[in-house]
C-alpha cells in the first residue's frame, strides 16, 4: 500500500502565487471555497476548475502533483457518490431487484465530487504547496489580530494550526515505513474478511501513535530550547506586506467572482421569470 501523498507539503518555487503575500491567499482560498460551497450549476464549477487550471499553471506545480492532494478523500468521494446515485429518489437508468441509479442521483453525485474536489484544489492545496509554514502562520496571526482584543491567543492558534497541518504528510511518511516493515515481516493489509483487515491495522495503528508522541515531544523540548514564549512580545524578521503581485492575485479573483455571479443571477431571473409565466 503506498500512502505517497502530497497533502501538507510545501513546494518550492518562485511564481506569483509562491511570492504572494499570505494573507491574499488565504484570503482567496476562503472565498473559493464558500464559491465552491454555494455552486450548483455545471456553467459555475467549469468556471472554478478553468480558475484552478489558471492558478496551478500560474503557481508552477506539476498538475499531478497538486491532483495527488484529492487521493486521500478519493475513496469518500466514491463512497458518498454511489450512495447518491442509488438513494436518491427520480428517473431510474434502470432497475434489478432494489437496485435503480437514477439521474437526479448522477447528477447530484457529479456535482458533490467537483464540490469536493474544487475545495481541495483550489481552496487547500494550492495556498499551502506555494506557502511556507512560517509564512502561513503569520498570515493567519495577521488576519487574526482583531481577536486579541478580547484575549483570544491569536499567536498559539495560528501554530497550532500550522504544526498540526504540517504534521499531516510525516504521520503518513511513518505510517508508510511502518507498514513496509510489517509486510517484510508477513503482515498482509489486504486479503481476508473486513474485520481481519481492521485487526491487521492494529500493529500499525499502536507504533504509529508512538511515533506522533514522540515526535510532539522533540519538537517541545527544541521550542523550549530555543526560548519559545508564545506571541507576547514576539517581532517578526519578514515584515507582510502587500504589493502588486497580490493586486493581481485579488484581481483574478474578483474577475472569477463577478463571472460566479453573474451566472447566479442569470439562473435566478430565468426561474423566475418561469414563475411568473
Amino acid at each position: 500500500m503506498n500512502l505517497n501523498m502530497s497533502l501538507g507539503q510545501y513546494y518550492p518555487g518562485s511564481s506569483i502565487l509562491h511570492r504572494a503575500d499570505p494573507r491574499t491567499k488565504i484570503l482567496v482560498s476562503v472565498s473559493f471555497m464558500i464559491l465552491a460551497f454555494v455552486a450548483g450549476s455545471f456553467y459555475e464549477f467549469a468556471i472554478l476548475a478553468l480558475f484552478v487550471a489558471c492558478a496551478v499553471a500560474a503557481s508552477g506545480i506539476p498538475p499531478l502533483v497538486v491532483l495527488r492532494s484529492v487521493k486521500p478523500i478519493l475513496p469518500l468521494i466514491i463512497f458518498a457518490s454511489v450512495i447518491n446515485i442509488f438513494m436518491v429518489q427520480g428517473e431510474p437508468f434502470f432497475r434489478l431487484w432494489i437496485i435503480a441509479p437514477t439521474r437526479e442521483g448522477l447528477q447530484l453525485a457529479l456535482k458533490m465530487a467537483a464540490r469536493i474536489s474544487m475545495i481541495i484544489l483550489g481552496g487547500s492545496s494550492l495556498m499551502i504547496f506555494t506557502t511556507t509554514p512560517i509564512m502561513l502562520t503569520d498570515g493567519v496571526e495577521s488576519l487574526l489580530n482583531p481577536l486579541k482584543r478580547i484575549r483570544v491567543p491569536v499567536h498559539e492558534l495560528a501554530m497550532m494550526m500550522t504544526i498540526a497541518l504540517r504534521f499531516i504528510p510525516t504521520l503518513i511518511e511513518e505510517a508508510d515505513k511502518i507498514m513496509r516493515a510489517q509486510a517484510s515481516r508477513g503482515a498482509d493489509f489486504n486479503e481476508g474478511k473486513l474485520l481481519d483487515r481492521a485487526r491487521s491495522f492494529i500493529p500499525i495503528i499502536i507504533p504509529l501513535f508512538v511515533s506522533a508522541f514522540r515526535r510532539a515531544d522533540d519538537l517541545a523540548n527544541a521550542m523550549e530550547a530555543r526560548c519559545y514564549r508564545g506571541g507576547e512580545g514576539r517581532t517578526k524578521l519578514r515584515q507582510l506586506r502587500m504589493t502588486w503581485l497580490d493586486a493581481c492575485v485579488l484581481a483574478a479573483f474578483a474577475a472569477l467572482a463577478a463571472v460566479f455571479i453573474a451566472i447566479r443571477m442569470r439562473g435566478a431571473f430565468n426561474q423566475y421569470f418561469i414563475l411568473i409565466k
